[in-house]
């Protein structure tokens, strides 16, 4: 059987009924040629609006404008971050802390971002994140939780959890449960949407600490009746008893890998105990006042106390020996916790301000006994609250961070932007604006909440620019990984090359990036680069 070809001499294989038709005129698309359409308008949503302001009218009130709220997403260097390592392009944005694992300060949050207050003003005890970092909850001493968007930092939802005043917050190391104590002694369960799982009474005083083990099958509280008790979680057992403290004690974590449990008491020790027998394996007694709050470092070498004594003093459980002395609270030290990702301590103090401290400073600056106190905060927020800062922490990609205080107030703080003319990064930084008198939870007026002087479209429209470059005031480069804060970091090339600054912030603002490029000056290096940390290798250089 011969092969018929069809015109262009290839074989045709398929019979003429079943060969493709082509049109002179073949259909192109155009309707993306076309502008969008608006979306549809929900009737239903209209009617009620129209009721509401209606019944506002009735009422007597003022209609209330209700505009949109702008959003800043902070977290969206982690997605620009991931394509520049995929595609090996050089920065030109300041990513998350993790993209610059030798330089810390990247992960100095001085940068005010918004204030969230409840509507029943009440000091705010604990502060903690969703292991997801989507949400921010609180714990006050009305016994309310109350959960914060770690986006918009806007109210979600509030829930009466406790009769008394909650003292400890804690999500289990698998991120399915809560465990929160209060003022009574009372322990409760509950889940990651709040329902109530179990209640029952774990000391007859105030519970200070609670402290989940690694594998969450244990947890450890601390108590005002100078006890740490061990429980088995799933059971509500009480397990062992451990006695040794003269006082209340104020606190108590357990290491995030191993059976090794720390607690902090009114008797000025810090006590090391061995879980799995009830007994005290060390004791410090270096502070000379009550020990308010510990926390480990990320990868549990090294535990840091904060005490009424105006001092934060960090121990190496390696050593068993004191590692630093931090001073630089003017009163006493209420709260302390560590960067997730970089060698980075801040501390709260009852003065109402935050301090950052740096431990990645060469460890042979610190051989002679004398010269092992720090030589002062890396960054300070002299009024960062009215009253005590009784809770902190960071976000788990370690850009944002949290404060709860006794003024009723939570506050967030950021990173500040590569540039930014308007940076607080000076000694002391910048008082927050005040909290608005009807509170974070009807807050939707606020254009940009935090912010002040965002309201108009023109700021806004400038912003968007801003962020679409990256940068503010121009000129910005980042070859040697130096993002944050202008001349601090590696040790050559970009903005880096800085006249050397001493550790102490306290010196005045610094110079803006206009300014240093137009000094041109000679002195290469500076910041704090050099030398090997207890974190890595030496600082500064290529990180990519």
């Amino acid at each position: 059987m011969s092969q018929v070809k069809s015109e262009s001499g290839v074989p045709q294989l398929l019979p003429d009924y079943a060969q493709p038709r082509h049109s002179a005129s073949s259909w192109q698309p155009k309707k993306y040629l076309q502008p969008p359409n608006p979306p549809p308008v929900d009737e239903g949503q209209v009617r009620d609006q129209e009721a509401a302001a209606q019944k506002q009218l009735l009422d007597g009130k003022a209609l209330k404008k209700t505009r949109p709220r702008r959003t800043v997403d902070y977290a969206g260097g982690m997605g620009r971050w991931a394509l520049m390592r995929k595609l090996r392009t050089n920065p030109r944005y300041l990513l998350p802390p993790k993209a610059y694992p030798t330089n810390a300060s990247t992960s100095l949050c001085t940068k005010f971002v918004h204030t969230s207050t409840n509507k029943i003003r009440c000091p705010v005890n604990v502060v903690t994140w969703t292991p997801e970092g989507r949400r921010v909850l609180t714990g006050s001493t009305s016994g309310e939780f109350t959960l914060w968007n770690g986006l918009t930092f806007n109210f979600e939802t509030i829930l009466q959890a406790h009769d008394s005043a909650i003292r400890a917050v804690k999500f289990s190391h698998s991120e399915n449960y809560i465990a929160s104590a209060d003022q009574s002694g009372i322990v409760k369960y509950f889940q990651p949407n709040m329902n109530n799982l179990a209640a029952f009474q774990a000391h007859r005083e105030a519970v200070r600490g609670l402290s989940f083990s690694p594998d969450d099958g244990r947890f450890a509280t601390a108590s005002d009746d100078s006890t740490v008790r061990l429980w088995a979680f799933e059971e509500s057992r009480e397990e062992r008893v451990l006695t040794g403290h003269g006082w209340d004690v104020k606190c108590v974590e357990w290491h995030p890998t191993k059976g090794l449990l720390v607690s902090g008491s009114k008797d000025n020790l810090v006590k090391f105990w061995d879980p799995r027998t009830g007994t005290c394996l060390s004791t410090f007694h270096q502070h000379k006042n009550t020990v308010q709050a510990l926390a480990w470092s990320p990868n549990g070498d090294l535990v840091a106390s904060a005490s009424r004594d105006q001092t934060i003093r960090v121990f190496d459980i390696r050593a068993m020996k004191e590692y630093r002395i931090l001073k630089g609270h003017k009163k006493e030290v209420c709260s302390v916790t560590w960067h997730p990702f970089h060698p980075l301590l801040v501390s709260g103090g009852s003065e109402g301000s935050i301090l950052h401290w740096d431990l990645s400073a060469p460890a042979s600056s610190f051989n002679d006994v004398l010269s092992s106190i720090q030589p002062g905060p890396r960054a300070t927020i002299s009024e960062a609250h009215d009253s005590n800062v009784w809770s902190l922490a960071f976000h788990p990609l370690g850009h944002l961070l949290v404060s709860g205080s006794n003024d009723h107030t939570t506050r967030f703080w950021s990173r500040e932007r590569p540039g930014d003319a308007s940076a607080v990064f000076t000694a002391g930084g910048e008082k927050p604006p005040a909290a608005p008198e009807g509170g974070g939870q009807d807050d939707e007026e606020e254009m940009v909440p935090g912010f002040p002087g965002w309201g108009g479209e023109d700021d806004a429209q400038a912003y968007g620019a801003e962020m679409q470059d990256g940068y503010v005031g121009g000129g910005y480069r980042m070859e040697d990984g130096i993002p944050g804060i202008p001349g601090l970091g590696g040790g050559g090339g970009g903005l880096a090359n800085g006249p050397p600054r001493q550790m102490g912030m306290g010196h005045g603002p610094l110079p803006s990036q206009t300014d240093m490029l137009r000094q041109q000056p000679q002195q290469q290096g500076g910041g704090m680069g050099g030398g090997s940390g207890r974190w890595g290798p030496p600082r500064g250089g290529k990180h990519f």
